[in-house]
């Protein structure tokens, strides 16, 4: 077989492969007949696992809907003396053993559990295991087998893939020292549990500008800004393009800023206040009255993270949900929708909605959040939306700044801006562009100019 080179992008929401044989880049089907999968496993109570969309599926399938019901876990055990003892020693002492039980945490009910984003934790040395059905599961073992599937795709179309070049953002998130060594050593042992032996780390947006060069010979002596704007990070690099194939890189930049963190505002600010937060309680004391604001507060982490959502149905999250909602005041409707969204696991539809409607937002003036599972529907437009996240907005005006002082330039020596990633299709970052760059701003493949790139570096780098 020709001499081949192999791409391989997980990215934090999705996930490409590419081959590159000198002349055309080819994407690898690797989520049935779809060249994207997202970056999905789910793990059921047998401890089997599915990838991409196929473990979307069985997730909503198995879990949305479903009454949630936690039971206290055992933690151990005690025993206590019954009856009085005998002093001369001729009659035992009976004794009773009880459980001790904990908080109520086991999901007795729960199917499986689905893990996306692993990417986004794998810079963090706080996070070592996560429990799945009482097994300690690293990080690590929940990214081989989506690191697997792609492999397996490969294979398929006849490719022996044991190595290839593998992306990585310039800095992954959190801001503990030496998070990029760590997270770049998890994932490579990950890429060798699942057989690509021989992988060679390559930054993400530089592979997005080499897909791009490749395409546009006439771009040569041009200096190249890419804007990588994904699900979990926000990346760019500076390069000059030499004659001929050859590029000097002269900057990388990244923060951690990307789509999942846009769709937890929108949570926050759009449906928090359609949900009780804001409103009043009261409760009886032992002598009067007892008005404060409803604690919402304890219910925010929990419902901006859909994985441990199930977690509020606990006792002292939904106790005071019951009791606002016997008090039959005008706010009864919001906290029938927390009810709900707490009782029948409804968390992760409800930001896959916030993804459709922030999609749609990008292509039309005004959109609708319809949630019909807990009975919102929100009419938003787009500049509304870009009001709601002005301040996520103006973080990359900063960064997109940084980058450029970091190469000791200034917007005028950019030729080319290359907007690709996800989140880049936002039309208030294209705006944002256009307004420094005007002119020079160049859509380039936002779901798969990464994998292209990665493996025409690979192809250029066994030629050498």
């Amino acid at each position: 077989m020709d001499r081949l080179g192999i791409g391989i992008d997980f990215g934090t929401t999705n996930s490409a492969a590419a081959v590159f044989d000198g002349e055309a880049v080819r994407f690898i089907s690797i989520d049935g007949e779809e060249t994207i999968m997202p970056s999905a496993t789910y793990i059921d109570t047998s401890l089997q696992t599915t990838t991409g969309s196929d473990a979307i599926a069985r997730y909503v399938t198995d879990n949305t809907g479903r009454t949630v019901e936690l039971v206290p876990e055992i933690i151990g055990q005690a025993s206590i003396a019954v009856g009085a003892p005998d002093p001369e020693g001729r009659r035992s002492v009976d004794t009773l053993t009880q459980n001790i039980y904990g908080k109520a945490m086991q999901d007795t009910g729960l199917q499986g559990r689905l893990f996306r984003g692993t990417k986004r934790l794998l810079g963090n040395s706080d996070v070592r295991r996560l429990m799945v059905f009482d097994q300690p599961f690293r990080l690590v073992a929940l990214i081989t087998p989506i690191l697997l599937r792609i492999k397996h795709g490969l294979e398929k179309t006849g490719l022996h893939a044991t190595s290839g070049c593998v992306g990585h953002p310039v800095n992954f998130e959190g801001r503990q020292p030496g998070k990029n060594d760590l997270a770049l050593s998890r994932l490579g042992e990950a890429y060798g549990y699942a057989g690509i032996k021989r992988h060679r780390f390559y930054p993400e947006p530089i592979a997005a500008a080499v897909s791009f060069l490749k395409d546009h010979p006439e771009a040569s002596g041009r200096t190249v800004m890419t804007v990588d704007f994904g699900g979990g990070t926000l990346d760019f690099c500076i390069l000059r393009r030499d004659q001929g194939n050859s590029f000097e890189v002269l900057t990388t930049h990244g923060i951690a800023l990307g789509g999942d963190h846009i769709d937890q505002r929108i949570f926050r600010k759009l449906l928090f206040p359609l949900l009780g937060k804001g409103e009043r309680w009261h409760r009886r004391g032992t002598d009067r009255m007892i008005e404060t604001a409803f604690p919402f507060e304890d219910y925010e982490d929990l419902l901006l993270n859909w994985t441990v959502t199930y977690l509020l149905n606990q006792n002292k999250y939904t106790t005071p949900v019951l009791e606002k909602l016997k008090q039959g005041d005008g706010s009864s409707k919001k906290f029938r929708r927390l009810r709900e969204l707490i009782q029948q696991n409804l968390s992760y539809i409800v930001f896959q909605r916030i993804k459709e409607f922030k999609a749609e937002l990008s292509s039309v003036e005004e959109a609708v959040l319809d949630i019909p599972e807990i009975d919102i529907r929100i009419n938003v437009t787009r500049s509304q939306f870009e009001d709601l996240i002005s301040d996520l907005l103006n973080q990359v005006n900063f960064a997109v700044q940084e980058t450029l002082e970091k190469a000791n330039l200034v917007p005028s020596d950019i030729d080319i801006v290359l907007r690709t990633g996800g989140s880049s299709l936002i039309p208030a970052v294209h705006r944002m562009l256009d307004e420094r760059f005007t002119g020079r701003v160049v859509d380039h493949d936002p779901f798969t100019s990464v994998a292209a790139g990665l493996a025409i570096a690979d192809y250029e780098n066994s030629a050498s």
